[in-house]
């Protein structure tokens, strides 16, 4: 039965209209809602479903605040924080239609099915409106990295839309709802050829940034720029690719632009033409269009993160340094190697790779091998961070006091047990650096969910023996009193509209004045210029010099530049600081803007009431709060809920 997806958006926005509004919600979520599990949930065991309710709070106030249903988009944030933003969306929604039941009282079997439908279907029209609104023109000349956060969005959605298919189609086999010609799989079906083409051209574009004439391989940065092989590009292409062949339905879809777009180069470009991806030659014309668990995405995953592994990207406390230059490089030089390493450390850095470790660990199972290899390089990497944000998981706490109106130590990641950016504490990260610790806490959710090693059905994922299960949910499991730890923290920033802050230890420390922050010796714990070894270029912009842009002055103009005040965040292609619904303005000043949410809520746990207060909010320094603060508020609940089920 085929329907114009026009009558689709329609439909799907009819039922937003009803649904996204915190009030309009069909059951108090608190109260109502249950796990599948047949046990009682004990009282002092988590899942709570305090956690519960702040989770659906931190998604409604971030559609309601930020997300704008006229345009189909969030505003206020830029292309690829808004594929990061629809990703979060979207894991969301399967968390809901994995984990809970929403029923209306005396509704019964068909009322859950009802209620719980409306609700979903409600934040999914947001998806199908984002999926127009996405400047996909526009992501195609930009970094191979934002292309590839194209890509895991898209495929973050086609999961969503299959396992909701699969509660949809039980629910109402179960409830005796009746069945028409055509509705017996959930709409959302209809979209996946559509998210399954744009994931599949992303990901076709960025592989052509796989290059092995330099360092032996690993995917270049940005084309326009001198070469520069980091972290988060060469596990993001890991991520992408593993995740194409483990949830890529196939496309025969072959425009637009299949071969002509991918072989198109950029102009006053500085770096080398990339060399063919390790997959193949992405500029072949593939008439058949793209089959499912085509082979060329798992040889592009195996091979970025062997070279990946063999980079020396890892400093010597186990966590990934940025990126490397080629020395040499635009003096003429013949040197080939990487080895000019940009020491600075972010946590998206340390984040990207547990999915693509999980997935390759899936498709190793599906071969018939074991990947218990990825799962303890996973779980090496994990307790790398909680050990850099000063937390001590042998006795469940930080390893520094908790001392009012004072700023702990810098552990590396974090302080007194809380993730961190090396900028948070002094209120300078740009729009990027407000994204990543919701990217972290995204992927560390999909790695230790308690679903990450069971087989899918249809898949033809392999079987996880009991033993590899046992051990790495156990590692899982002791990683929980950390992020409830961390939970707590980012709950203790929100504002009276229920908006989370970037900086979440302050959620903790009850902070007075700056005083406490201009006092401690490491607020900015690292170098304020370009010693050689160490540059914020995400926070600060990329530094015009030859080092980093080769040909300066052809591209000076479309690149962030460099802060030029002490505590300043880079402001070229950034918004403004005045963000609607929570931002602040350029001196600190709260936003004019309110939001749209007028309802109140109590707040059991971690409420900014309980915790922080002080009149001075750190917070509304900088960019304030904005949609990617509130998406590292909803990221950090959703990895709580999911993981906290190994209790259960």
């Amino acid at each position: 039965m085929l329907v114009p997806w026009a009558v689709v958006v329609v439909a799907a926005t009819a039922v937003s209209a009803t649904s996204t509004a915190w009030s309009s919600l069909p059951i108090d979520l608190k109260d109502k809602a249950r796990t599948r599990t047949s046990r009682d949930v004990d009282s002092s065991a988590l899942p709570d479903f305090d956690v519960l309710d702040n989770l659906f709070a931190a998604l409604s106030d971030m559609q309601t605040t930020y997300f704008q249903n006229w345009i189909g988009t969030w505003p206020d944030a830029i292309d690829w924080t808004r594929a990061v933003m629809s990703t979060h969306v979207s894991a969301a929604l399967r968390t809901i239609s994995d984990e809970f039941e929403l029923s209306q009282p005396g509704g019964g079997v068909v009322g859950c099915v009802l209620g719980k439908e409306e609700v979903v279907s409600g934040y999914f029209a947001d998806i199908i409106g984002y999926y127009f609104a996405e400047d996909a023109f526009a992501l195609r000349n930009q970094a191979y990295d934002d292309m590839l956060w194209v890509v895991l969005g898209w495929l973050e959605a086609i999961q969503f839309v299959d396992e909701h298919n699969d509660f949809f189609s039980n629910s109402a086999s179960t409830a005796g709802l009746p069945s028409m010609p055509g509705a017996e799989a959930w709409y959302g079906n209809r979209w996946v050829p559509a998210f399954a083409h744009r994931a599949r051209i992303f990901w076709e574009l960025a592989s052509k940034g796989w290059d092995t004439k330099l360092c032996g391989g690993g995917m270049v940065w940005n084309p326009r720029l001198t070469p520069y092989k980091n972290a988060v590009t060469n596990e993001l292409y890991i991520a992408a690719s593993i995740g194409m062949y483990l949830y890529f339905p196939g496309d025969s879809n072959t425009s637009p632009y299949v071969s002509s777009a991918t072989s198109e180069s950029a102009p006053c470009s500085p770096s080398p033409s990339p060399s063919p991806s390790p997959a193949g030659d992405p500029n072949s014309t593939n008439s058949q269009g793209w089959p499912a668990r085509d082979p060329r995405f798992i040889v592009a995953a195996q091979e970025a993160h062997d070279w990946l592994t063999t980079s020396n990207m890892t400093n010597s406390a186990g966590l990934y340094a940025d990126g490397f230059h080629i020395s040499g490089y635009t003096s003429g030089g013949n040197n080939t190697r990487c080895d000019e390493r940009d020491e600075m450390v972010y946590t998206y850095n340390q984040g990207v790779l547990l999915s693509g470790l999980l997935g390759l660990y899936q498709a190793a199972l599906r071969d018939g091998g074991s990947g218990e290899t990825y799962l303890r390089e996973g779980h090496t990497l994990i307790q790398n961070v909680i050990r850099a944000t000063g937390f001590d998981l042998e006795h469940n706490r930080p390893i520094d006091p908790i001392v009012p109106n004072r700023v702990p130590p810098w552990r590396g990641l974090g302080r007194v047990g809380v993730l961190e950016e090396a900028c948070d504490a002094t209120g300078e990260c740009s729009q990027d650096g407000q994204t990543f610790k919701g990217i972290w806490m995204h992927h560390f959710g999909t790695f230790c969910s308690p679903r990450a090693l069971g087989s899918k059905s249809g898949s033809g994922f392999g079987s996880t023996s009991e033993a590899v299960r046992t051990q790495h949910e156990a590692e899982c499991r002791r990683y929980i009193p950390w992020l409830r730890h961390n939970a707590r923290a980012a709950l203790g920033t929100k504002d009276d509209r229920g908006l989370f802050g970037m900086w979440w230890t302050a959620g903790l420390l009850g902070l007075r004045s700056t005083d406490a922050v201009d006092q401690a010796g490491d607020a900015e714990p690292f170098p304020t210029s370009d010693d050689g070894n160490m540059v914020d270029y995400r926070n600060r912009g990329v530094p015009h010099n030859d080092i980093w842009m080769g040909v300066v002055d052809a591209i000076s103009n479309i690149l962030p530049r460099e802060a030029s005040a002490k505590h300043g965040p880079a402001r070229a292609q950034q918004k403004p600081l005045k963000v609607a619904g929570g931002g602040s303005g350029p001196n600190g000043s709260p936003s004019t803007t309110t939001s749209t949410r007028t309802e109140s809520r109590s707040e059991p746990w971690g409420s900014r009431s309980q915790t922080q207060s002080s009149p001075w909010d750190p917070n509304l320094r900088g960019r304030g709060r904005t949609v990617e603060t509130q998406g590292g508020g909803l990221a950090v609940l959703r990895a709580l809920w999911v993981v906290s089920r190994l209790e259960v």
